[in-house]
């Protein structure tokens, strides 16, 4: 006769397991529901809007008449910020990771990964009002501009909310390096710092790649913090200098003043599925690396 705990233990994983499951499933629901949603919309849009003008047009002025909703400016403008902020939160982001997972004393160490992860729970409005407050003018000064509002003050402020992401990403898949590597390493000679950069590195660079791909999700997907500091300009510009308009910030500050189920409403929900394909590609592509750092054991 089975023991009344044995028999507990087993009741109590399978609860477990279909709890999961489920949750499983319904995330997946979930996201297939807004796919849909978002597919639905951008298709009423799509049926009236010529979509060569949508996707080349050059000019997004959904209040002018005729009506222009060209995307390309907001592409720019997102892709001028994204790009900008990748460059200065990538290498602060991996040289951080590799200091606290291989060269920073222990007691270092636990000092700066809790800081790491709070920054990561600063609500994004809260970084956009110091990015007006502080940042802003201190670029207006500096450059001697009009405003300080610009895409150099959105990738700042979004390189400051990518790096908990690349930190954290990127020292789990450096912490994964197996120690025998780094005991080889040592045996034949290198230095602290070699075996760091010539063997580490090399091996948890699948984990670090995809530390950045998520951090540029991150960076994408963002709203608040770029229709703060950008400047909110549908214009294209390839300066980092002038203010600049994204998708996301299009979309939050434009949806409260639309008439539902008009043009200008179903064209933002063609933004925001462009929008989707862009992150989701984003995100998959970090996925695929994600899984090889279990492949480094």
């Amino acid at each position: 006769m089975m023991k009344p705990r044995l028999k507990f233990a087993k009741v109590k994983e399978f609860l477990i397991s279909k709890f999961i499951f489920i949750n499983g499933i319904l995330s997946i629901i979930v996201l297939g529901l807004i796919l849909a949603f978002l597919v639905y919309n951008a298709l009423q849009f799509l049926s009236t809007y010529p979509i060569l003008d949508f996707l080349t047009g050059t000019r997004w002025a959904p209040t002018s008449e005729p009506n222009r909703f060209g995307i390309v400016p907001l592409l720019t403008g997102s892709g001028v910020v994204a790009f900008g902020a990748i460059i200065i939160a990538v290498p602060l982001g991996i040289g951080s990771a590799v200091y606290i997972g291989e060269l920073a004393p222990k007691a270092v160490r636990e000092i700066l990964k809790p800081i790491i992860e709070v920054l990561a729970t600063i609500p994004s409005v809260v970084i956009g009002f110091v990015g007006i407050m502080i940042l802003a003018p201190f670029i207006r000064d500096l450059f001697e501009l009009n405003t300080g509002l610009t895409a150099l003050a959105g990738s700042i402020m979004l390189a400051f909310m990518a790096l908990p992401t690349i930190i954290s990403i990127s020292e789990d898949a450096i912490n994964a390096v197996p120690d025998k590597y780094r005991f080889a390493s040592l045996a034949l000679g290198a230095t602290n710092w070699q075996k760091t950069y010539k063997t580490v590195v090399p091996a948890a660079s699948s984990g670090i790649f995809a530390s950045v791909m998520l951090g540029l999700g991150r960076v994408v997907g963002e709203t608040m913090t770029v229709l703060m500091v950008t400047g909110n300009s549908p214009r294209i510009v390839f300066s980092w200098l002038q203010p600049v308009r994204t998708i996301t910030a299009s979309i939050a500050s434009e949806m409260g003043q639309t008439v539902q189920g008009g043009l200008h409403f179903s064209a933002l929900f063609a933004i925001g599925l462009i929008l989707f394909v862009i992150t989701f590609v984003i995100n998959l592509i970090a996925d695929k690396f994600i899984t090889r750092i279990r492949d480094v054991e």
